[in-house]
Protein backbone atom coordinates (compact mmCIF):
# COMPACT_ATOMS: atom_id res chain seq x y z
CA UNK A 1 0.00 0.00 0.00
CA UNK A 2 1.38 3.25 -1.28
CA UNK A 3 1.50 6.02 1.13
CA UNK A 4 2.25 9.97 0.57
CA UNK A 5 5.76 11.15 1.50
CA UNK A 6 5.97 13.20 4.26
CA UNK A 7 5.25 17.16 3.21
CA UNK A 8 7.74 18.32 6.32
CA UNK A 9 10.63 16.52 6.65
CA UNK A 10 12.03 18.69 9.42
CA UNK A 11 9.79 17.70 11.48
CA UNK A 12 11.58 15.58 14.04
CA UNK A 13 8.29 13.12 14.77
CA UNK A 14 7.44 12.94 11.21
CA UNK A 15 10.82 12.29 10.01
CA UNK A 16 11.54 9.60 12.77
CA UNK A 17 8.11 8.17 12.08
CA UNK A 18 9.31 7.94 7.97
CA UNK A 19 12.71 6.54 8.67
CA UNK A 20 11.04 3.74 11.45
CA UNK A 21 8.57 2.90 8.40
CA UNK A 22 5.67 2.94 10.29
CA UNK A 23 3.29 4.12 7.65
CA UNK A 24 4.98 1.59 4.71
CA UNK A 25 3.89 -1.31 7.47
CA UNK A 26 1.41 -4.10 5.05
CA UNK A 27 0.28 -7.40 6.10
CA UNK A 28 1.32 -10.10 3.86
CA UNK A 29 -1.29 -12.46 2.13
CA UNK A 30 -1.64 -15.89 4.09
CA UNK A 31 -0.48 -14.30 7.80
CA UNK A 32 -3.21 -14.82 10.28
CA UNK A 33 -5.15 -12.30 11.77
CA UNK A 34 -7.84 -11.28 14.43
CA UNK A 35 -11.20 -11.42 13.99
CA UNK A 36 -12.76 -8.11 12.66
CA UNK A 37 -13.84 -5.56 14.80
CA UNK A 38 -17.93 -5.20 14.42
CA UNK A 39 -18.56 -1.35 14.39
CA UNK A 40 -21.43 -0.51 16.95
CA UNK A 41 -23.24 2.92 14.60
CA UNK A 42 -26.54 3.61 13.37
CA UNK A 43 -27.74 2.09 9.94
CA UNK A 44 -27.77 5.48 9.00
CA UNK A 45 -24.42 6.42 9.73
CA UNK A 46 -21.44 5.06 7.50
CA UNK A 47 -18.13 3.07 9.45
CA UNK A 48 -15.05 4.88 9.45
CA UNK A 49 -12.26 3.98 6.46
CA UNK A 50 -9.68 1.78 7.64
CA UNK A 51 -6.87 1.00 6.33
CA UNK A 52 -5.91 -1.58 4.71
CA UNK A 53 -2.19 -1.56 6.90
CA UNK A 54 -3.94 -1.45 10.33
CA UNK A 55 -7.35 -3.41 10.47
CA UNK A 56 -9.28 -3.11 13.10
CA UNK A 57 -10.12 -5.93 15.69
CA UNK A 58 -10.96 -6.03 19.42
CA UNK A 59 -8.03 -7.17 20.98
CA UNK A 60 -6.06 -4.00 19.37
CA UNK A 61 -8.68 -1.68 20.44
CA UNK A 62 -8.51 -2.54 23.61
CA UNK A 63 -4.92 -2.71 23.88
CA UNK A 64 -5.57 1.13 22.34
CA UNK A 65 -7.70 2.16 25.16
CA UNK A 66 -5.26 1.20 27.47
CA UNK A 67 -2.13 2.87 25.91
CA UNK A 68 -4.41 6.05 25.47
CA UNK A 69 -5.36 5.95 29.67
CA UNK A 70 -1.63 5.14 30.63
CA UNK A 71 0.50 7.53 31.73
CA UNK A 72 3.71 5.39 31.25
CA UNK A 73 3.67 6.86 27.60
CA UNK A 74 5.42 10.23 28.93
CA UNK A 75 8.39 10.74 30.38
CA UNK A 76 8.05 11.21 33.77
CA UNK A 77 4.79 9.18 34.35
CA UNK A 78 2.78 12.39 34.92
CA UNK A 79 0.00 12.84 31.93
CA UNK A 80 -1.35 10.41 29.07
CA UNK A 81 -2.96 10.80 25.58
CA UNK A 82 -6.07 11.63 28.17
CA UNK A 83 -4.76 14.12 29.89
CA UNK A 84 -5.15 16.37 27.20
CA UNK A 85 -8.63 14.62 25.84
CA UNK A 86 -11.06 13.84 28.62
CA UNK A 87 -13.88 11.96 27.90
CA UNK A 88 -16.56 13.86 30.35
CA UNK A 89 -15.48 16.97 27.95
CA UNK A 90 -16.10 15.03 24.49
CA UNK A 91 -12.44 14.47 24.93
CA UNK A 92 -10.83 17.86 25.00
CA UNK A 93 -9.51 19.14 28.20
CA UNK A 94 -11.22 22.45 29.47
CA UNK A 95 -7.77 24.65 28.72
CA UNK A 96 -6.68 27.38 26.64
CA UNK A 97 -4.18 25.58 25.62
CA UNK A 98 -2.96 22.31 26.18
CA UNK A 99 0.67 21.89 28.37
CA UNK A 100 3.05 19.08 28.50
CA UNK A 101 5.09 17.31 31.22
CA UNK A 102 7.81 20.14 31.47
CA UNK A 103 4.42 22.67 32.05
CA UNK A 104 5.38 23.91 28.72
CA UNK A 105 1.65 25.65 27.11
CA UNK A 106 0.90 24.68 23.67
CA UNK A 107 -0.46 27.39 21.60
CA UNK A 108 -3.07 25.47 20.37
CA UNK A 109 -6.34 24.64 22.28
CA UNK A 110 -6.88 20.40 22.09
CA UNK A 111 -9.53 19.51 19.28
CA UNK A 112 -11.97 17.47 20.11
CA UNK A 113 -11.60 13.41 18.92
CA UNK A 114 -15.65 13.03 18.39
CA UNK A 115 -15.34 11.62 15.26
CA UNK A 116 -12.02 11.78 14.36
CA UNK A 117 -11.61 8.95 11.73
CA UNK A 118 -14.19 11.29 9.48
CA UNK A 119 -11.80 14.05 9.53
CA UNK A 120 -10.06 14.92 6.31
CA UNK A 121 -7.11 16.27 8.32
CA UNK A 122 -6.36 15.98 12.15
CA UNK A 123 -5.36 19.23 13.48
CA UNK A 124 -6.26 23.04 13.09
CA UNK A 125 -3.84 23.84 10.37
CA UNK A 126 -1.74 21.28 8.86
CA UNK A 127 -2.64 19.54 5.85
CA UNK A 128 0.01 16.49 5.86
CA UNK A 129 -1.88 15.23 8.73
CA UNK A 130 -4.60 12.76 7.61
CA UNK A 131 -3.80 9.68 9.09
CA UNK A 132 -4.40 8.88 12.76
CA UNK A 133 -1.43 6.43 12.88
CA UNK A 134 0.56 9.52 11.93
CA UNK A 135 -0.88 12.06 14.22
CA UNK A 136 -0.67 9.37 17.37
CA UNK A 137 3.26 9.48 17.05
CA UNK A 138 3.22 13.55 17.61
CA UNK A 139 2.31 14.04 21.25
CA UNK A 140 4.42 11.78 22.45
CA UNK A 141 7.44 12.47 20.05
CA UNK A 142 6.85 16.68 19.87
CA UNK A 143 9.61 19.08 21.18
CA UNK A 144 8.15 22.00 19.70
CA UNK A 145 5.99 22.39 22.34
CA UNK A 146 6.91 19.44 24.58
CA UNK A 147 3.85 17.49 25.16
CA UNK A 148 4.86 13.89 26.61
CA UNK A 149 8.52 14.22 26.57
CA UNK A 150 8.94 10.91 24.77
CA UNK A 151 11.52 12.34 21.95
CA UNK A 152 14.87 10.06 21.56
CA UNK A 153 13.59 7.97 24.59
CA UNK A 154 12.04 5.36 22.58
CA UNK A 155 13.69 2.75 23.77
CA UNK A 156 12.42 3.64 27.37
CA UNK A 157 8.87 4.30 26.34
CA UNK A 158 8.94 0.37 24.56
CA UNK A 159 10.87 -0.92 27.76
CA UNK A 160 8.37 0.69 29.89
CA UNK A 161 5.25 -0.89 28.13
CA UNK A 162 6.92 -5.03 27.85
CA UNK A 163 7.42 -4.92 31.15
CA UNK A 164 4.67 -4.20 32.27
CA UNK A 165 2.94 -7.75 33.67
CA UNK A 166 -0.54 -7.11 30.97
CA UNK A 167 0.81 -5.78 27.79
CA UNK A 168 2.66 -8.77 26.45
CA UNK A 169 -0.40 -10.46 26.16
CA UNK A 170 -2.41 -7.31 24.68
CA UNK A 171 -0.08 -6.93 22.22
CA UNK A 172 -0.02 -10.92 21.39
CA UNK A 173 -3.84 -10.87 20.57
CA UNK A 174 -3.98 -7.55 18.76
CA UNK A 175 -1.05 -7.99 16.48
CA UNK A 176 -0.81 -12.02 16.19
CA UNK A 177 0.89 -11.32 12.69
CA UNK A 178 4.01 -9.77 14.81
CA UNK A 179 3.37 -12.66 17.45
CA UNK A 180 3.07 -9.32 19.50
CA UNK A 181 5.95 -7.67 19.01
CA UNK A 182 6.27 -4.43 21.32
CA UNK A 183 7.74 -1.71 19.04
CA UNK A 184 6.92 2.27 18.46
CA UNK A 185 5.31 0.66 15.44
CA UNK A 186 2.62 -1.73 17.28
CA UNK A 187 2.00 1.29 19.92
CA UNK A 188 1.02 3.72 17.74
CA UNK A 189 -1.30 1.49 15.53
CA UNK A 190 -3.00 0.50 18.68
CA UNK A 191 -3.87 4.09 19.76
CA UNK A 192 -4.75 4.31 16.38
CA UNK A 193 -7.34 2.47 16.51
CA UNK A 194 -9.11 3.20 19.47
CA UNK A 195 -8.94 6.51 18.20
CA UNK A 196 -11.26 4.95 15.05
CA UNK A 197 -13.89 3.93 17.75
CA UNK A 198 -14.78 7.44 19.09
CA UNK A 199 -17.83 7.54 17.55
CA UNK A 200 -20.56 9.91 18.39
CA UNK A 201 -24.02 9.56 16.46
CA UNK A 202 -26.51 9.24 19.21
CA UNK A 203 -27.39 13.07 20.06
CA UNK A 204 -30.54 13.90 20.46
CA UNK A 205 -30.66 15.98 17.12
CA UNK A 206 -29.19 12.64 15.45
CA UNK A 207 -32.54 10.68 17.16
CA UNK A 208 -34.84 13.50 15.73
CA UNK A 209 -33.37 13.55 12.54
CA UNK A 210 -31.93 10.14 11.74
CA UNK A 211 -33.99 8.27 14.34
CA UNK A 212 -37.67 9.21 13.96
CA UNK A 213 -38.32 10.47 17.19
CA UNK A 214 -40.17 13.84 16.96
CA UNK A 215 -39.86 14.32 20.67
CA UNK A 216 -36.21 14.30 20.86
CA UNK A 217 -36.09 17.83 19.94
CA UNK A 218 -37.54 20.98 21.35
CA UNK A 219 -39.40 23.13 20.46
CA UNK A 220 -36.20 26.00 20.58
CA UNK A 221 -34.01 23.63 19.33
CA UNK A 222 -35.68 23.20 16.28
CA UNK A 223 -35.86 27.19 15.42
CA UNK A 224 -32.73 27.22 15.66
CA UNK A 225 -31.90 24.36 13.38
CA UNK A 226 -33.61 26.33 11.10
CA UNK A 227 -31.34 30.03 11.75
CA UNK A 228 -28.04 27.48 12.14
CA UNK A 229 -29.21 26.15 8.24
CA UNK A 230 -30.21 29.74 7.06
CA UNK A 231 -28.86 31.77 4.25
CA UNK A 232 -28.98 34.70 6.71
CA UNK A 233 -26.48 32.75 9.52
CA UNK A 234 -24.67 30.56 7.13
CA UNK A 235 -23.37 28.57 9.84
CA UNK A 236 -23.84 25.72 8.00
CA UNK A 237 -21.86 26.20 5.07
CA UNK A 238 -19.12 25.52 6.57
CA UNK A 239 -20.46 23.26 9.59
CA UNK A 240 -22.02 20.63 6.78
CA UNK A 241 -22.85 16.81 6.91
CA UNK A 242 -23.20 14.26 9.12
CA UNK A 243 -20.08 15.64 10.98
CA UNK A 244 -20.91 19.76 10.78
CA UNK A 245 -17.41 20.09 9.46
CA UNK A 246 -16.73 20.53 5.51
CA UNK A 247 -13.13 18.43 5.98
CA UNK A 248 -15.21 15.22 6.06
CA UNK A 249 -13.41 11.96 5.29
CA UNK A 250 -15.61 8.48 4.24
CA UNK A 251 -12.66 6.85 2.11
CA UNK A 252 -11.58 6.87 -1.05
CA UNK A 253 -9.71 9.48 -2.69
CA UNK A 254 -8.92 12.10 0.10
CA UNK A 255 -10.60 15.49 -0.77
CA UNK A 256 -8.69 18.49 0.14
CA UNK A 257 -8.70 19.51 3.63
CA UNK A 258 -10.65 22.85 4.14
CA UNK A 259 -9.51 25.62 6.33
CA UNK A 260 -11.10 29.53 6.57
CA UNK A 261 -10.11 32.63 8.14
CA UNK A 262 -12.91 33.99 10.56
CA UNK A 263 -11.42 37.46 11.13
CA UNK A 264 -10.71 36.40 14.78
CA UNK A 265 -7.48 38.72 14.38
CA UNK A 266 -6.23 41.83 12.23
CA UNK A 267 -3.14 43.06 14.57
CA UNK A 268 -1.67 44.95 11.67
CA UNK A 269 -4.67 45.89 9.77
CA UNK A 270 -3.60 43.90 6.78
CA UNK A 271 -5.01 40.63 8.38
CA UNK A 272 -1.70 39.77 10.80
CA UNK A 273 -2.66 36.78 13.27
CA UNK A 274 -0.11 36.49 16.44
CA UNK A 275 2.88 35.77 15.53
CA UNK A 276 3.26 32.72 18.07
CA UNK A 277 0.54 30.98 15.19
CA UNK A 278 -0.42 32.06 12.37
CA UNK A 279 -2.61 28.60 11.24
CA UNK A 280 -2.04 27.35 7.59
CA UNK A 281 0.62 29.93 6.70
CA UNK A 282 3.05 28.42 8.60
CA UNK A 283 3.00 25.04 6.35
CA UNK A 284 2.68 26.94 2.75
CA UNK A 285 4.01 30.54 3.77
CA UNK A 286 1.41 31.71 1.83
CA UNK A 287 0.22 35.51 2.98
CA UNK A 288 -2.94 34.53 1.72
CA UNK A 289 -3.46 31.58 4.18
CA UNK A 290 -2.54 33.39 7.28
CA UNK A 291 -5.12 32.50 10.24
CA UNK A 292 -6.62 29.73 8.35
CA UNK A 293 -7.69 26.84 10.38
CA UNK A 294 -9.75 23.65 9.63
CA UNK A 295 -13.40 23.50 10.84
CA UNK A 296 -14.19 21.85 13.60
CA UNK A 297 -17.09 19.54 14.28
CA UNK A 298 -19.92 20.60 16.14
CA UNK A 299 -20.46 17.40 17.80
CA UNK A 300 -20.51 17.96 21.77
CA UNK A 301 -19.82 21.73 21.32
CA UNK A 302 -21.51 22.47 24.38
CA UNK A 303 -18.62 20.65 25.94
CA UNK A 304 -15.93 21.68 24.22
CA UNK A 305 -15.17 24.99 26.30
CA UNK A 306 -13.10 27.09 25.31
CA UNK A 307 -12.98 27.55 21.90
CA UNK A 308 -11.51 28.14 18.10
CA UNK A 309 -7.74 26.93 17.49
CA UNK A 310 -6.39 29.61 20.36
CA UNK A 311 -9.26 29.00 23.45
CA UNK A 312 -10.01 32.91 23.40
CA UNK A 313 -13.90 32.69 23.56
CA UNK A 314 -14.88 31.38 26.38
CA UNK A 315 -18.48 30.36 25.81
CA UNK A 316 -20.90 29.75 22.79
CA UNK A 317 -22.59 32.67 23.30
CA UNK A 318 -19.80 34.83 22.87
CA UNK A 319 -19.09 32.70 19.97
CA UNK A 320 -21.98 33.76 18.00
CA UNK A 321 -22.90 36.87 19.43
CA UNK A 322 -19.52 38.39 20.16
CA UNK A 323 -17.75 36.99 17.41
CA UNK A 324 -19.81 35.96 14.17
CA UNK A 325 -22.77 38.20 14.22
CA UNK A 326 -20.27 40.96 14.26
CA UNK A 327 -18.49 39.96 11.14
CA UNK A 328 -15.41 38.11 13.57
CA UNK A 329 -14.00 39.46 16.60
CA UNK A 330 -11.14 42.21 14.54
CA UNK A 331 -13.86 43.78 12.97
CA UNK A 332 -14.65 45.54 16.37
CA UNK A 333 -11.17 45.60 17.16
CA UNK A 334 -9.77 49.09 16.24
CA UNK A 335 -8.43 47.45 12.96
CA UNK A 336 -11.90 46.83 11.20
CA UNK A 337 -12.70 43.40 9.28
CA UNK A 338 -9.50 41.52 8.04
CA UNK A 339 -9.08 41.80 4.52
CA UNK A 340 -8.27 38.12 4.79
CA UNK A 341 -11.22 36.54 6.51
CA UNK A 342 -14.01 34.55 4.80
CA UNK A 343 -16.60 36.32 2.56
CA UNK A 344 -19.22 34.26 4.63
CA UNK A 345 -17.94 35.93 8.05
CA UNK A 346 -20.36 38.71 7.13
CA UNK A 347 -22.26 39.49 10.43
CA UNK A 348 -25.98 39.26 10.75
CA UNK A 349 -28.20 40.40 13.52
CA UNK A 350 -29.34 38.33 15.91
CA UNK A 351 -32.29 38.99 18.89
CA UNK A 352 -32.08 37.31 22.74
CA UNK A 353 -34.31 34.68 21.74
CA UNK A 354 -32.81 33.94 18.56
CA UNK A 355 -29.32 33.51 20.34
CA UNK A 356 -31.18 31.33 22.82
CA UNK A 357 -32.93 29.11 20.28
CA UNK A 358 -29.14 28.12 18.46
CA UNK A 359 -27.79 27.61 21.61
CA UNK A 360 -30.26 24.91 22.16
CA UNK A 361 -29.24 23.81 18.70
CA UNK A 362 -26.17 23.66 19.53
CA UNK A 363 -26.71 21.91 22.92
CA UNK A 364 -28.93 18.90 21.09
CA UNK A 365 -25.64 17.66 19.46
CA UNK A 366 -24.20 16.37 22.79
CA UNK A 367 -24.21 12.89 22.88
CA UNK A 368 -24.05 11.97 26.10
CA UNK A 369 -23.78 8.41 25.87
CA UNK A 370 -20.61 8.63 24.10
CA UNK A 371 -18.95 11.03 27.32
CA UNK A 372 -19.91 8.11 29.39
CA UNK A 373 -19.68 5.33 27.35
CA UNK A 374 -17.60 1.94 29.50
CA UNK A 375 -16.18 1.28 26.21
CA UNK A 376 -14.28 4.67 26.07
CA UNK A 377 -13.39 5.11 29.32
CA UNK A 378 -10.31 5.14 31.75
CA UNK A 379 -9.62 1.45 32.10
CA UNK A 380 -6.89 2.05 35.16
CA UNK A 381 -9.89 4.55 36.89
CA UNK A 382 -11.55 2.46 40.17
CA UNK A 383 -15.12 1.27 39.46
CA UNK A 384 -17.66 3.39 39.85
CA UNK A 385 -20.49 3.00 42.71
Amino acid sequence: MAIAPFRNRRDPAARLLALAGILLICLAPGIARAEPYRWNIPDWAPPPAVPGDNPMNASKVELGRRLFYDRRLSINGTISCASCHQQDRAFTDGNRVSVGVTSQPGVRNAMTLTNVAFLSTLTWANPSLTRLELQAIRPLLNQHPVEMGMYGKEPELIGKVASDTDYPRLFRAAFPETKGRIDLSSIVRALAAFGRTLLSFNSAYDRYKFGGDASALSDAARRGETLFFSDRFNCGRCHSGINFTDSTYRGGPRPNAVFHNTGLYNIDGHGSYPKADAGLRIRTRAPGDEGRFRTPTLRNIALTAPYMHDGSIATLPEVIRDHYAKGGMAAHSGQGASPLRNPLVAGFSISAAELDELIAFLDSLTDHEFVTSKKLSDPFAAPRR
